[in-house]
């Protein structure tokens, strides 16, 4: 055997030294600290994401809580019969949807909902309309088990140009100050009677 050899040997057999007990508790302890952060972090985003999914759900129950619905039939209301008259006002019959939010449809300059005509050559906001309760305790809120029956004049000349006349599609639109709008989408019959009930 070489000297070089022999030499090798000798060193390899000196330099023995492996990892201690102390060291691998240390490296153990490492590992737990570590996996403890990353343990803590994934908690707390789950936390902080479960709370933001529960105030988006509970932000959507209050929109909805707060709509209206109808409640019954379209109806319109003519001063004549035939085929040349216009529609002189719309009556639309509301409740709070899902017994929600109470909705304040007080009218006039201190009124908080909105309600705007369509039609294919015009878009009016009508402030003048007026509104009935039929079922109520006696306040200007439509809370639920409450009924408001809700008139739009929509006058010709006065309030539209041209008037709503036979075979026309029109949208009425009621905005309460939250919640979803309520979309009335209808179509005037091909003969006005006095009353139209648009279904």
């Amino acid at each position: 055997m070489s000297r070089n050899a022999t030499h090798f040997w000798r060193r390899l057999r000196r330099e023995e030294e492996g990892i201690t007990a102390l060291e691998t508790a240390i490296i153990l302890i490492a590992f737990v600290v570590v996996a403890s952060v990353f343990a803590f972090t994934m908690l707390s985003a789950g936390t902080f994401s479960t709370e933001r999914g529960k105030e988006a759900i509970y932000a959507g129950l209050a929109e909805v809580r707060s709509s209206m619905e109808i409640k019954g039939s379209v109806l319109a209301l003519a001063s004549s019969t035939g085929t040349t008259g216009t529609v002189n006002s719309l009556v639309v019959t509301v409740g709070s949807a899902m017994g929600g939010e109470p909705i304040d449809l007080t009218t006039g300059a201190n009124a908080k909902v909105l309600v705007e005509y369509r039609d294919a050559t015009q878009r009016v906001a009508i402030n003048d309309w007026s509104v009935e309760f039929r079922v109520s305790d006696e306040d200007n809120l439509l809370e639920g088990g409450e009924l408001a029956e809700i008139s739009v004049p929509i006058t010709a000349t006065e309030v539209l140009t041209p008037g709503l006349g036979i075979n026309t599609e029109f949208a009425l639109e009621i905005k309460p100050p939250t919640g979803a709008v309520l979309n009335i989408q209808r179509t005037t019959p091909a003969y006005l009677e006095l009353v139209n009930d648009l279904q």
